[in-house]
């Protein structure tokens, strides 16, 4: 079965190559169980061995929390209490388990150890469980001897634990009293009563590509309304989204028939017409549509490139008496912000107050720290005009800074809790600990007026914090890149309140897993230190000389290793690195979670990639280790990494041998209008047809090849369209240049089930040019599907 699933794949790949003169002399031939023994510390292979990992736990509205416990039996749900430091399973498992495979039509077969419950809630003394299986709700009654019944009647909504409910037609979102569910048809906006199933329409007036809610511009493809309910359930905060003078982008599909064009709105640098929304209030009682008096805005927001981050409308805020509505506008280039009020019943808008920043505005990392405080009239604000990221404290009336608020060196990367009435708020920070990895995550509390500031996780790890919704208590899930977590609840002021449990990687070690080696290195100024991380075979051998392969993210928006809590796998550098070689991950300048002149710091100029620090990095790395052969350099990425692994083969051709470009967005002037100019600036465009983009376009620089390089793309990428490929491909055909392309029909901007293909010819890629090795022939890595189901359970999607 395997092998029909790879030869589906294998023969689901346009492999184009363009013949490599001077093939490099071959060594050792690599054998199956080599490929295998990497295969072995894959993320699929490794992360189920890992017991009593604590991810997403869910608080509830009594004060307790769940989570899913992972062991080699299976997963349990654990439901712990705080207030009398107590844990358990939150259900007999068992008697679900019969009671639900018993009501499920067509029938399934259940494991008590393998329920697919993406969410739940209990009540009735906890004998009653509301949870969800993917999009389909129930209410199992375990009182007795367990029933379960279907809660998705005909037209009706059923009301469950989260906002955000899958009805039978489209995407909705729940009123906070439960009782409605507004959704998109049509462009329009409806409402669905979630007990009787009754629609009614809302707005009328909405059109193709003039719509209400709509979150598709670009890359974003979503029937999700952008909606924010006001706390009274009666009215809703959103916006008409104008693309209709906006340019469009076109894929065809790989097919034996008349291929179906796919074609929508996608703005790109430079163009005049770019998507933007005019914000409305909708009194649902009334259905009458309240029009800010202001402009349109762009379609942008304070922390990512899209009006949505994080699934909701981030930059938004309700009063409390749902009157009022606090919101920010975003400029085109993202460096001006406008804290604005309006009237939700006449419209009227009134300005509180703006920032400038010379090159980039943002409001935090992956979250909105400002937030109006209507009980008195004030705005907690996030600003880096300092150097670092900080909080600040306004008066809401006149727009007038009061104070700040934090001090220092580091970042506020998230506000957490604010408590008004204590006027004191709580955040994840990093960098404020002297002498600690600069990426760990504290947490912290300080007054509004900037005294008091107490760290409230001691411990020199990565900290990962939930609040609990009344303030009372914060889970603390402690670990480092090499320490396994330890999970405890805090009370507020950070006294320990109980012990949870400790990630155990016993299994893990006992399969022959070792940890990380955490590197510190100097950046290409030769005094900024820069961190990453070091991959090793578990077989090394100190006499030897291993060739170094750089993974390499350039940013802006994140960098190279990711997160620095615990994890068994990171991408596949260590089962590259099990083929015999070095692997590194270095977080070089122009990456976030430092300072603001670090992150800036290669600003309007993305053609730097980081490379310079990558180089610097690894030649240092090589004269401290005499087993890195600095000779032997080869690097790789996708996206944004892609773009980096090519301007590294082009700009620095005697260093890079080898390279591997994924899906890179290669020319920013071929991709979504407001990534590029948030990190690039808008494009100028000079009299000779010249532009300030032209520096920072990978296809300039093709001539300069020397080394090998594959280029791979899916020819459905609607995220970086493959034309960003095929402009390289084009430049090197002119220039005579030998390269490799491999083009993956149908797949968007990640492979799918092609991933196994586009990762085993990757480490072939590798192990023939820079290794100067012979792979196995068409080695065959676990199938798509299978990796989906281990690490995500049945369906193969995250719960």
């Amino acid at each position: 079965m395997a092998s029909g699933r790879m030869k589906c794949v294998t023969a689901g790949v346009l492999l184009a190559s363009l013949s490599m003169a001077g093939t490099a002399q071959q060594g050792r031939q690599l054998t199956f169980e080599d490929y295998a023994r990497a295969e072995r510390f894959m993320n699929y292979n490794v992360n189920p061995l890992v017991d009593h990992t604590v991810e997403h736990p869910v608080w509830l509205s009594d004060g307790r929390f769940w989570y899913r416990d992972h062991t080699a039996e299976g997963t349990t749900f654990v439901l712990v209490d705080p207030e009398r430091k107590t844990k358990g399973p939150a259900f007999d498992h068992v008697k679900l388990a019969v009671a639900l495979q018993t009501a499920m039509k067509p029938k399934e077969q259940l494991n008590s150890h393998h329920l697919p419950i993406t969410e739940f809630s209990l009540s009735e003394s906890d004998k009653v469980v509301a949870l969800a299986t993917g999009s389909r709700h129930w209410r199992c009654d375990l009182s007795g001897a367990g029933v379960c019944a279907s809660t998705d009647k005909a037209g009706a909504v059923a009301p469950g634990p989260r906002a955000t409910r899958r009805g039978p037609t489209a995407p909705v979102e729940l009123s906070p009293d439960g009782k409605e569910a507004v959704f998109i048809r049509d462009w329009n906006l409806w409402t669905r009563d979630t007990a009787t199933g009754q629609e009614m329409q809302l707005t009328t007036d909405g059109v193709k590509d003039f719509g209400y809610a709509t979150d598709n511009a670009g890359w974003q493809h979503s029937d999700r309304p952008i909606v924010l309910w006001s706390p009274d359930s009666k009215k809703i905060a959103t916006f008409q989204q104008d693309q209709r003078k906006v340019g469009e982008m076109y894929l065809v599909p790989v097919t034996n028939r008349h291929p179906q064009l796919q074609a929508w709105k996608y703005p790109l640098v430079g163009d005049e017409n770019v998507t933007m929304i005019e914000r409305v209030v909708i009194d649902v009682d009334t259905r009458k549509v309240i029009r800010l008096k202001m402009p349109p805005d762009h379609h942008r927001s304070t922390i990512c490139d899209d009006v949505s981050c994080n699934g909701g409308w981030d930059d938004v805020q309700w009063s409390d008496d749902s009157k009022q509505l606090a919101f920010v506008s975003t400029s085109r280039d993202h460096k001006q912000e406008w804290l604005r009020v309006a009237n939700a019943e006449s419209g009227d808008v009134r300005e509180v107050m703006t920032e400038t920043a010379p090159k980039f505005f943002e409001s935090g990392n992956d979250r909105v720290n400002w937030k109006y405080l209507w009980g008195t009239d004030e705005v907690l604000w996030f600003s880096e005009r300092d150097g670092w990221g900080q909080m600040y404290l306004y008066d809401g009336k006149t727009g007038k800074l009061k104070n700040q608020i934090t001090h220092g060196e580091g970042n506020v990367t998230q506000v957490l809790l604010v408590n008004a009435a204590e006027r004191t708020l709580y955040f994840l920070g990093v960098g404020k600990e002297k002498g600690r990895d600069p990426y760990f995550r504290h947490y912290y509390s300080i007054r509004f007026d900037g005294s008091g500031m107490k760290l409230l996780t001691p411990e020199d790890a990565d900290h990962e914090v939930s609040a609990s919704p009344d303030g009372k208590y914060f889970i603390d899930v402690a670990s480092t890149p090499t320490e396994p977590q330890t999970t405890v609840v805090r009370k507020t002021d950070g006294d320990l309140a109980f012990e949870v449990t400790k990630q155990d990687i016993t299994r893990l070690r006992a399969a022959g897993w070792v940890p990380l080696t955490p590197i510190t290195v100097k950046s290409r100024d030769g005094k900024t230190d820069l961190y990453g991380f070091l991959f090793k075979p578990t077989n090394f051998d100190s006499t030897k000389k291993y060739p170094i392969v750089n993974n390499v993210y350039p940013g802006p928006q994140t960098g190279s290793c990711g997160s620095r809590s615990f994890s068994a796998a990171h991408r596949d550098m260590q089962s590259l690195a099990e083929l015999g070689f070095i692997v590194v991950c270095i977080d070089g300048m122009g990456t976030p979670w430092r300072s603001k002149a670090f992150h800036e710091y290669y600003y309007a100029n993305l053609g730097d990639n980081t490379i310079p620090d990558q180089m610097a990095g690894m030649k240092e790395l090589a004269s401290r280790f005499p087993w890195i052969d600095i000779d032997k350099v080869g690097i790789y990425g996708h996206s944004g990494g892609g773009n980096a692994t090519a301007a590294a083969m082009f700009k620095y051709p005697d260093f890079f041998k080898v390279g591997i470009a994924e899906s890179g967005n290669h020319d920013q002037r071929d991709y979504e209008d407001d990534w590029a100019e948030k990190w690039a600036g808008l494009e100028v465009k000079n009299p000779d047809g010249t532009s300030n983009y032209d520096s920072q376009a990978n296809q300039n620089y093709a001539k300069n090849l020397k080394g090998h390089l594959l280029l791979a793309h899916g020819t459905m990428d609607d995220n970086v369209p493959m034309n960003n490929t095929l402009l390289v491909v084009d430049a090197l055909i002119k220039a005579n240049k030998d390269f490799d392309l491999l083009l993956i029909p149908n797949v968007a901007h990640g492979y799918g089930a092609a991933t196994p293909y586009m990762t085993r010819r990757r480490w072939d890629y590798f192990v023939r040019y820079l290794a100067g090795e012979t792979p196995p022939k068409e080695y065959e890595m676990m199938p798509w599907d299978q990796e989906q189901t281990i690490l995500h359970g049945p369906g193969g999607t995250e719960p």
